[in-house]
């Protein structure tokens, strides 16, 4: 997508009036899938907050503020509305598990992406090859992924340790994109944002939520595959949008509207909108292909892929409550 900053002033000035900047993104945003939660909500928040203290990660300094700043138990619920409240535990685990793990990442790579190498590998070679860890930060990814072979079969179980160490990549390919930005466009950034993101991680632990397994075929169909990531980019870049305000003063380059302010040379305001352009329209390309394969789909895919839709509205609706991300209301919609 391109526009000039002439047309996108345009677009600024003929849309509605807005207060905030989240007061913006909501007028704007396409979303056609309506809130959900689940019900075990608190039994998983109690479950995160033992979690974490049984492996020592609420010890580390600012990781118990950071968790009850993201709420991570709330953003399991809101993605996974019908799961059972074993597999939600399991669900908001590894998000509370992916937020300290990637803000961790990021201190430490902002420093140098070489620090981060170790962290890394230590993650690559639990995932990977089943070795014992040596930090708490291994030795709760090293129970997670016991949770996750206890519930999952063998096959689901690898493609969640694949889609995981994906994200463990992705996490050194931001480091050095943060440490050299020169050059970095934004189909760089949203590149390494489809690894960093971590949403198509969850998606083997649906299938298993499912009372039928899927078939190979289906699960590999093409378009199936393809609502996967169409769903995991509409969930991030949307969370781009509230976190822009706090990844800015930060210094962060890996967000989706930063991307387009630096491209497009314009006004934060004026890059959100531009992003919420391409988020409605990879949602809507999701729909449109969902009416194509739905079909075709056996009840385990039908499930499967109703799960994608928790992550896209189950973003949007953690995004613009959670205090992790309140800095979006205090800046005006106009600049």
């Amino acid at each position: 997508m391109s526009a000039t900053h002439e047309e996108v002033a345009v677009g600024v000035a003929d849309g509605p009036a807005e207060a905030s900047l989240r007061d913006l993104i909501d007028s704007r945003l396409h979303m056609p899938f309506p809130f959900r939660c689940n019900v075990h909500e608190p039994e998983a928040a109690a479950s995160v907050d033992a979690w974490l203290r049984t492996w020592g990660l609420t010890a580390e300094p600012g990781v118990a503020a950071m968790i009850a700043r993201t709420r991570p138990a709330q953003l399991a619920s809101f993605t996974s509305p019908s799961v059972d409240s074993g597999l939600l535990r399991i669900v908001a685990h590894q998000i509370a598990y992916q937020f300290v793990f990637d803000d961790r990442a990021e201190d430490i790579g902002r420093r140098s992406p070489a620090r981060l190498v170790p962290m890394l590998c230590e993650s690559i070679a639990v995932l990977r090859d089943g070795r014992a860890p040596s930090t708490p930060l291994g030795a709760a990814l090293t129970d997670l992924y016991r949770q996750v072979r206890e519930r999952c079969t063998p096959g689901q179980a690898a493609r969640w340790a694949w889609k995981s160490r994906e994200y463990v990549h992705g996490l050194l390919y931001e480091a050095v994109a943060q440490d050299h930005p020169v050059g970095l466009r934004t189909g760089d950034c949203t590149s390494i944002r489809s690894l960093t993101a971590g949403v198509e991680p969850f998606y083997p632990l649906y299938e298993a939520a499912a009372s039928d397994e899927m078939s190979p075929a289906e699960l590999h169909h093409p378009a199936v595959e393809q609502l996967s990531r169409l769903s995991a980019d509409a969930a991030v870049w949307t969370a781009d949008l509230f976190s822009a305000v706090k990844e800015q003063r930060a210094g962060e380059m890996i967000n989706l509207a930063l991307a387009h302010q630096r491209e497009h040379h314009c006004s934060l305001q004026t890059a959100v909108i531009l992003a919420i352009r391409q988020i409605n329209g990879t949602i809507r390309e999701f729909e449109r292909l969902h009416a194509v394969v739905e079909p075709e789909l056996s009840p385990a895919g039908a499930h499967y892929v109703e799960s994608m839709i928790g992550w896209i509205r189950g973003c949007y609706h953690w995004c613009r409550s959670v205090p992790r991300y309140a800095d979006v209301a205090s800046v005006p919609a106009a600049t």
